[in-house]
């Protein structure tokens, strides 16, 4: 079984596939452990006096041993979604690969214990080499960017809602939100996309029959169809709303300038019946001003009833159904 042999801050595993992973939680780079380990693979002092530069960065490189053995370095950011109201945190972790010895610092303790479940423990003892222990921990990993996409699918599908049935200005602000969430996921995944490029590199064809590196590079495949379908959503949802603004506009402005037209006959009568003459028409009767009320009325129904026979009102007056769209 997979046990570690120490527990002080450091765990050591040795594998069924005769390999070893040393899991360490350290802030000292100069701790007695880091110390054991630079003498134990004398190549990883490198990488450790480059891991103290690397906080908050992500990190890859692939060199060769002696020009022949491949040797995979970096550090890694990622989000732990955890909890049943799902909860996000960043955190980091720092790999060295080589033969024989996988090295992982800071991995964080839910992901650590995931990995301690008896399905991926079982497939940590069937990996042959401390690249497929590797692919099966990034895999492992690239599972909260499942729990998060799923929970921003859920977010954008209440935001496809409420743009069909109240589409309000505040949803843009919405649709932005998802955009930065959706770009802040992306910039964290493009590590792992560098990842499998990076493996490939360094171990070329020798990792085809490794069912652990294919299902790690199918799950990124799958989380990269992901990425490109919400992308194209979120600009459809973008285009949606310009358009929606765009014929709101128009409308509007086609409503106020019938309305203006309409009214117009008051306003040229109230301009010459308010000048200050004497002599003007029916200013002086008694049914004067019902007849200049009647002409206004008159004027402003023929008004509308000429437009609205050269097809120029169309459906501009007429009541918004609940149920419309826009």
């Amino acid at each position: 079984m997979l046990r570690p042999d120490q527990s002080d801050g450091r765990d050591v595993y040795a594998l069924a596939g005769g390999w070893t992973w040393f899991d360490i939680r350290t802030n000292d780079w100069l701790s007695p452990w880091i110390g054991e380990l630079r003498t134990q693979y004398p190549y990883t002092g490198e990488w450790f006096d480059l891991a103290s530069s690397l906080e908050g960065r992500n990190y890859l490189s692939v060199r060769f041993k002696g020009g022949v053995e491949p040797v995979l370095m970096g550090s890694m950011l990622y989000h732990v979604t955890e909890g049943a109201p799902q909860v996000s945190r960043s955190e980091q972790f720092y790999f060295y690969v080589e033969d024989g010895v996988l090295i992982t610092i800071n991995l964080d303790d839910y992901t650590r214990n995931a990995l301690a479940e008896k399905d991926r423990r079982a497939m940590l003892h069937q990996c042959e080499r401390p690249i497929d222990g590797f692919c099966v921990l990034a895999r492992a990993i690239l599972h909260y960017f499942h729990e998060g996409m799923d929970r921003f699918e859920r977010n954008l599908r209440l935001v496809e809602q409420d743009m069909q049935q109240r589409n309000r200005r505040s949803l843009l602000d919405r649709i932005l939100t998802a955009r930065f969430e959706l770009l802040d996921w992306n910039n964290l995944f493009i590590p792992f996309q560098e990842l499998i490029a990076a493996i490939k590199e360094g171990y070329h064809d020798s990792l085809d029959g490794s069912p652990f590196f294919q299902q790690l590079r199918h799950r990124v495949e799958r989380l990269e169809q992901l990425f490109r379908h919400y992308e194209r959503e979120i600009d459809t949802l973008v285009s949606i709303d310009d358009a929606v603004s765009s014929f709101r506009g128009n409308e509007i402005m086609k409503t106020l300038t019938i309305f203006t037209v309409v009214f117009m006959p008051p306003t040229v009568i109230g301009a010459i019946w308010g000048m200050n003459f004497e002599n003007l028409p029916t200013i002086k009767t008694s049914w004067g001003f019902t007849a200049i009320i009647l002409v206004t009325l008159i004027w402003m129904a023929g008004i509308y009833l000429w437009m609205r026979n050269k097809g120029w009102t169309g459906d501009l007056l007429r009541v918004k159904s609940r149920d419309k769209n826009i």
